[in-house]
Order: C-alpha cells, then structure tokens, then sequence
C-alpha cells in the first residue's frame, strides 16, 4: 500500500477519498446499530454530509472523459445528492421504511459499488491499495461482498424476531 498516488492526485480526488473512507466506516457502523436513537440521528447528519461532499467533489474528477469531462459514473453523483435529500426529507416527515430503502441502496450502490469501481486495475485507489495488482483488488471485492451479506443476513434475522 502506498499513498503516493493519492498525494499525487489533483485536489479534487484528494478530497473524495478524505470524505468516502469515513463515510464508508461511518455507514456500516449506522447499518448495524440500533436505529432512531440520539446517536444514530447524528451519526446519520455527518454520514449524509459526507456522501454530499463525496457526491459534490466527484463532479470535479474528469479522469474519465466521456462527456464534455463527465462520464456516467456522475449520474450516481446526481442520485447521490437526490437520494441525500431524500433520506433526509422522508426521515423528518417519520417515513422510516422510505429513509431505510433510501439510505441502504445509498450505502451499497454509492459507496460499495462505486467503491468496488474505485479499486479496478488503472484507477488512482488500486495503486494505493494493491501497488496496480489486478487480481488483489477482486479478492478484496469477494471479501467485501461475503462480509456484506453476512451483516445484512444477520440484521434481517434479528429484525424477524424482533417482530415475532
């Protein structure tokens, strides 16, 4: 591992990355605590304005240039930022189960998918991961995604009894 590609990045990708990581620790952590509570509604305030500064600094990254220097990975920077709003609004208006769909396909589509495209073989975050190896980062991946679903399969047995 090694930071050097990240340092030698523009600013733009260095503040991305300083926002993504502790949203993504930060999100799990919210996904598998106890929800509603004190602790979670400010926790929930700083993940969502992580995810609006990761969504808000990707517009600035034109690394792939598909579009007048945008690409279609924007197009979940734009979902990211609606869905931010979202969460937001159907929390306050107590529309629990619309701010849990929000909030979870937020989690897994914006910060595990895009994540997982972050750690592809040329991308600026497999050099400081893997050192450019191409077969690490879908190790890593599988292991990601196993854990994953580990930790939603067990909250989704702990909510049917909870409902029992």
């Amino acid at each position: 591992m090694t930071l050097e590609p990240l340092i030698d990045a523009p600013i733009a990708i260095q503040i991305h990355v300083v926002a993504v990581v502790p949203a993504a620790l930060l999100g799990a952590y919210l996904l598998v605590r106890p929800k509603g509570t004190p602790r979670h509604r400010l926790l929930g305030k700083i993940w969502l304005a992580l995810m609006v500064i990761v969504a808000l600094s990707s517009f600035f990254i034109h690394q792939i240039n598909m579009f007048y220097g945008f690409s279609p990975i924007h197009l979940l920077s734009v979902y990211t930022l609606l869905s931010c709003w979202g969460a937001i609004v159907n929390a306050l208006k107590h529309n629990i189960e619309a701010h849990k769909r929000i909030v979870r396909s937020l989690y897994f589509g914006g910060v595990v998918g895009a994540g997982a495209f972050a750690l592809l073989p040329g991308r600026i975050m497999n050099e400081v991961a893997f050192d450019g190896d191409e077969l690490a980062p879908l190790l890593v991946a599988a292991g990601i995604g196993v854990a994953l679903l580990w930790l939603t399969s067990k909250e989704m047995w702990r909510r049917r009894r909870l409902t029992r």
